[in-house]
């Protein structure tokens, strides 16, 4: 029993049981950037004492967050309730580095001055963007007919596009991606997007 503890222990340490390929060496490893006196790597983003608690969703949340007005994704083949609202929950945690708003280094309270720059640099114009924080739910699914029952359709993941994917029924960004890079996949995909698969797992085309 001793032994099957300690070798548990281990792979949390090692960080193999919690979250696979891991964040070390990644684009969001920010534990040698200059900016970052800390040395840490989850710090940036996370603090286990005074989080952040004004976001839904927000894992013990460390980093300011943006307070940009957003352009939002339009198309007349959308068939939302409504049209795509501001960003919200976990989406907007994202949007705290890649929309340019919010210094990379404004975390525990400071306030930086390096900001995201290059391909990560979405900005605050989303309308080229996939759309998030809306509700994906079978009722969707059937007046689009387009799309899987996230309900019910198979995420390849282990549950359902529900379950796995979605962030309180809606559409976000960690919904495509994983920002631990638990699954090492480029550009912290939660799977692979080889012959279209990740986007062929909810839109049925």
């Amino acid at each position: 029993m001793k032994k099957k503890i300690a070798f548990i222990l281990m792979l949390v340490g090692t960080g193999v049981l919690v979250y696979g390929q891991g964040i070390t060496g990644t684009k969001h490893d920010f534990s040698a950037a200059g900016w970052n006196s800390t040395g840490e790597i989850c710090v940036v983003c996370h603090t286990p004492h005074n989080a952040d608690i004004t976001v839904t969703n927000a894992p013990l949340w460390n980093h300011e967050v943006t307070t940009a007005t957003f352009q939002t994704y339009s198309s007349f083949t959308f068939d939302g309730s409504g049209t795509i609202g501001q960003p919200d929950g976990v989406s907007k945690l994202c949007l705290s580095c890649h929309d340019g708003t919010i210094a990379l280094e404004s975390f525990g309270g400071a306030t930086g001055s390096t900001f995201m720059t290059g391909d990560a640099l979405l900005g605050t114009d989303l309308r080229n963007d996939h759309p998030v924080s809306f509700t994906f739910d079978a009722a969707l699914a059937t007046i689009d007919g387009g799309l899987y029952d996230p309900t019910s359709a198979l995420s390849g993941l282990g549950g359902t596009i529900d379950v796995d994917m979605l962030r309180g029924g809606k559409v976000q960004c960690v919904s495509c991606h994983e920002p631990h890079n638990k699954y090492g996949h480029d550009k912290f995909l939660r799977k692979s997007n080889a012959g279209s698969a990740l986007c062929l797992t909810c839109h049925d085309k």
